[in-house]
């Protein structure tokens, strides 16, 4: 696992070695430019994980750097901390305005130095945390359960996140295979380190490339999730549904421990710890030509199956309670409790969709239902409701008092969300049934900002 990286950019060698020394003493891992062109080339060599940049340089002023950076696609590389000896107001401002984190004057103080990188480098975690919390539905750092198999489970977890291996998780649809990802991650000694989650339906066509390993155009840089994961987790989420283009790229990266950018020529060394989920029985997708059996060897190092909710039904009386806490506190929905006939018929119940069925429950009669007690009844309905018809997604989500274009867009949604369910998010058997390409499938679901995770 790799330390933290900086980037140190000035052009007195005597600053660039004291900050380089005292940084390292502190366990960081650094790298310097003495120039704009040299930090330039080190940021398509690497992405760091901080930059201190000097302003006054003799080739190019880091101003004109942090703005030639911050006009990058996905704004700036990382946090950048400005250092200047004889700095104005204005430039301070202006280094504020292109997203800089703070200005340090020469001579530098070293302890403000090190404490303003902790707190640039624990600002961007939490910013970045913040974020994916926003874009996604909660993460359980700890999966719910007192039941055997789920405290033999999380043991299990907690050794195999001892060692540094890849991981491949398999489970039903819903059974919670990114959760237990995200746990061992979070067990791991790459904790503090990203984690990235790629959903494989952005790998297709020819965006696999890009996704995976980045691109350079020049002077910018684009990072791939290979190494936005760096010294972190990847996970590989329904690594099945991989097209085989993009399983020969992951593959060949693999192998060779390295990547080169799309348009660049320096390899970039991978640091990562790789862990693929899937609900599909990947032996038989390779038996079936589907997978490449050399891949599957690749990610296999380590098994990790997630029983289905049926198999541990003891636990739901604990997931119930969990889901209306966290409803009721980030969602603010009314608190309201099962009834004992509601949570024995749970108990009972087969669970076809697995944990997410049951959250999706909870949220449902919270939305729906009145009055403190949730009765077994307004759990049978909630359960038993039969998927709409045609006729009735048609007449009860499109208004035909609005333009063609509208409507079109309208049912569009209407009908991929109804075979997204239908297939519980396989992307082959629904582009099947809607007679479409598959590459062609993911652009219009991208479009109409339809989650394809969060139906499997």
């Amino acid at each position: 696992m790799s330390a933290t990286h900086v980037l140190v950019v000035d052009d007195e060698p005597d600053i660039r070695g004291l900050v380089q020394e005292i940084l390292e003493d502190e366990g960081y891992a650094v790298m310097s430019a003495e120039n704009g062109e040299s930090a330039r080339h080190a940021l398509r060599e690497r992405r760091p994980d901080l930059i201190l940049l000097d302003i006054w340089m003799p080739d190019l002023d880091g101003i004109t750097l942090l703005r030639e950076w911050s006009e990058e696609e996905d704004g700036l590389p990382c946090p950048v901390i400005m250092m200047s000896g004889h700095g104005t107001v204005e430039t301070a401002v202006e280094a504020t305005r292109l997203g800089a984190y703070d200005f340090l004057e020469k001579p530098l103080s070293m302890a403000k130095l090190l404490l303003t990188v902790e707190r640039a480098l624990e600002a961007d975690k939490l910013q970045k945390e913040n974020i994916g919390l926003k874009r996604r539905a909660p993460q359980v750092h700890e999966p719910v359960g007192r039941s055997a198999t789920l405290q033999r489970l999380r043991e299990q977890v907690k050794r195999i996140a001892q060692h540094d291996t890849w991981v491949l998780i398999t489970g039903d649809a819903g059974s919670g295979r990114e959760t237990f990802a995200r746990y061992l991650h979070s067990q791991s000694a790459r904790r503090e380190r990203p984690f990235v989650d790629l959903s494989v339906s952005t790998l297709a066509g020819g965006n696999a490339a890009l996704e995976l390993f980045g691109a350079e155009d020049g002077e910018h840089t684009h990072y791939g999730n290979l190494e936005k994961a760096a010294g972190g987790t990847l996970l590989l989420d329904e690594v099945a549904d991989m097209e085989l283009d993009a399983q020969a790229k992951l593959l060949g990266a693999l192998d060779t421990g390295a990547f080169i950018r799309v348009g660049g020529t320096e390899p970039v060394r991978i640091d990562v710890r790789i862990i693929a989920a899937t609900q599909r029985n990947l032996e038989e997708e390779v038996r079936a030509g589907r997978f490449r059996e050399d891949l599957f060897y690749h990610l296999n190092v380590v098994p990790l199956n997630i029983p289905p909710l049926r198999d541990h039904a003891e636990d739901v009386p604990d997931l119930l309670n969990f889901y209306l806490d966290y409803f009721a506190t980030h969602e603010k929905l009314p608190y309201r409790r099962f009834s004992v006939g509601a949570q024995n018929y749970l108990r009972n119940y087969t669970w076809p969709g697995n944990v997410r069925e049951l959250k999706n429950l909870v949220q449902r009669v919270l939305i729906l239902g009145a009055g403190d007690e949730i009765s077994q009844k307004e759990v049978e309905s909630a359960l038993g409701a039969p998927p709409p018809s045609q006729g009735q997604a048609l007449e009860g989500l499109v208004s035909f008092d609005q333009p063609l274009r509208q409507a079109r867009e309208q049912f569009e949604k209407a009908y991929l969300d109804y075979q997204l369910e239908k297939h519980t998010g396989n992307v082959s058997k629904m582009a099947k049934e809607a007679g479409m390409e598959r590459t062609h499938l993911y652009r219009k679901l991208r479009s109409l900002g339809i989650e394809i995770k969060e139906r499997r």
